[in-house]
């Protein structure tokens, strides 16, 4: 067997240490876990009573809470209160009998179609580490709407549940009816397609939605 020179020696002792070092696994930064929480809008008796595929949607939102009571994730009801024809009490005004928040499920009034306006839900989404909102409930067009995008403006990332968001059809002054169908799928189109800094958004059926 011929000798190795020095360089040799030299060369196959820094490959022992090198090479393993190049192979190595290299530490990567610990992944941090999204924490979600359920958001039902206005699933109210005086809202549901007049929204497309009413018994559809309700099912579809029973199914959410029920998962997500499951995973321990926190549910927040959403109420709205008005003037007129959902007076603070009044029939209209109770959420559906299928939604009886527990003691530990918080419930916040609004008069805005944001459910962030003037109320505490960012406040209480911030104390619990909330990074991503599951979003459901009535209606469609309005208050479904102006909650999605402010939770986007807000820098949160946004499941909206498909099937558990819906509204009635609209006739306009010019006689032009604009389909509660119609409207739904819009705002799905549009928020599985939204593009927004630093944050996701999607589009799940309520079979779908992982918490």
């Amino acid at each position: 067997m011929a000798k190795l020179t020095r360089r040799e020696w030299l060369c196959l002792g820094l490959s022992t240490f090198v090479a393993p070092a190049l192979y190595a696994e290299v530490p990567q930064p610990p992944k941090t876990t999204e924490r979600s929480a359920l958001v039902v809008v206005d699933a109210q008796v005086g809202v549901l009573a007049t929204v497309w595929e009413s018994k559809r949607v309700i099912q579809a939102v029973e199914q959410l809470v029920a998962a997500a009571r499951t995973a321990d994730v926190p549910i927040i009801w959403v109420q709205h209160e008005n003037d007129s024809d959902l007076k603070t009490g009044s029939a209209a005004w109770q959420l559906a009998p299928e939604f009886v928040p527990n003691a530990s499920e918080l419930v916040i009034r609004k008069r805005f179609n944001s459910a962030f306006a003037e109320t505490k839900l960012e406040s209480h989404l911030r104390a619990l580490g909330v990074t991503r909102l599951v979003l459901a409930g009535a209606a469609t067009n309005w208050c479904i709407r102006a909650t999605a995008y402010a939770a986007v403006d807000r820098g949160f990332n946004l499941t909206l549940v498909g099937n558990a968001h819906s509204t009635e059809s609209m006739t306009l002054e010019s006689g032009q009816v604009i389909s509660a169908e119609s409207m739904i799928a819009d705002l799905n189109a549009v928020f599985e397609w939204l593009l927004a800094p630093g944050v996701d958004t999607n589009v799940l059926d309520s079979g779908n939605v992982v918490f």
